[in-house]
């Protein structure tokens, strides 16, 4: 017999379904691809919550791309710019943060897209 204490198997884990709802719907405003995968990808694409923050970033980024072409007109439009940028960091900043504790936060003006794209 050897000194080595003998211990039971340890069972089989079941298999984990990967990120949680909360963190797939925070990681998908971090850029528009995570985005775009959690809607092809089981089981994120089952599920509402991230399917709605999914589009959501996808619209806020349409948004953002929108607001580049302001950029072009001189000064004025640049100020405007800078504006609407700094708004839109903001905005993004807390779609990160609701997502990641749950809440199911629309946006103003794009959230009702979203979720209707959503299927909510």
């Amino acid at each position: 017999m050897s000194d080595t204490p003998q211990y039971p198997p340890v069972p089989p884990q079941a298999a984990q379904s990967g990120l949680s709802d909360n963190a797939a719907g925070a990681l998908a405003y971090l850029t528009i691809i995570p985005a775009i995968i959690f809607l092809v990808i089981e089981p994120y694409n089952k599920s509402s919550f991230v399917r709605f923050h999914a589009w959501q970033c996808i619209f806020l980024y349409v948004v953002g791309f929108v607001i580049g072409f302001v950029n072009v007109i001189p000064i004025l439009g640049q100020i405007v710019f800078l504006i609407a940028v700094l708004g839109l960091f903001i905005v993004w900043i807390m779609a990160i943060i609701k997502a990641f504790n749950g809440v199911r936060w629309e946006i103003p003006l794009i959230g009702r897209y979203a979720a209707k794209q959503a299927g909510i």
